[in-house]
């Protein structure tokens, strides 16, 4: 984009994240031209991407990871029925890398179970998107061989029932 300008400043009206980036500014006059270079920053609150859903089975690893564009970077925190988690506390990690935040379950259980809340902050503003960690059973049934799998999800907190 060409911005010329008559005034020792450039006004860039309305700006937007699209506008950050490198910039030149020319000087010229009967004896010399003179370029200098500026990069523009554009700072703006976070956006989280839509929270996805998980199924884990009792006993396994699981993983929300949870994604904001922001500048500045954004920091995170997360929350289960409004109750903030840390990590290590419940078998429970937060690990933070850039725009990703993976909230990471060693060992699930069935209270580990429910919603969970990432909110994505910075200077600016917050965002949050919220997930379902749900339980995923695998169960066997027997009728007249051979035995077959039969794969059933069962979201949130439900009880699993024998089956005769």
């Amino acid at each position: 984009v060409d911005l010329v300008s008559d005034d020792e400043f450039l006004e860039i009206p309305s700006i937007s994240r699209q506008r950050a980036g490198t910039y030149e500014c020319t000087a010229a006059n009967n004896i010399d031209t003179d370029l200098q270079t500026l990069d523009i920053i554009v700072n703006y609150a976070p956006a989280v991407t839509e929270g996805r859903d998980v199924g884990v089975a009792p006993g396994q690893y699981g993983v929300l990871e949870c994604e904001a564009d922001a500048v500045p970077e954004a920091d995170f925190e997360w929350y289960k029925n409004d109750r903030r988690i840390f990590t290590g506390l419940d078998g429970l990690n937060i690990i933070n890398t850039g725009s990703l935040s993976q909230l990471t379950f060693f060992n699930v259980s069935e209270g580990d179970y429910g919603n969970y809340t990432c909110v994505a902050i910075n200077k600016i503003g917050n965002s949050n998107t919220t997930f379902l960690l749900y339980g995923e059973y695998i169960i066997f049934i027997t009728h007249r061989e051979p035995t077959y799998l039969l794969h059933i999800l069962i979201i949130a907190i439900s009880k699993l029932t024998a089956i005769d």
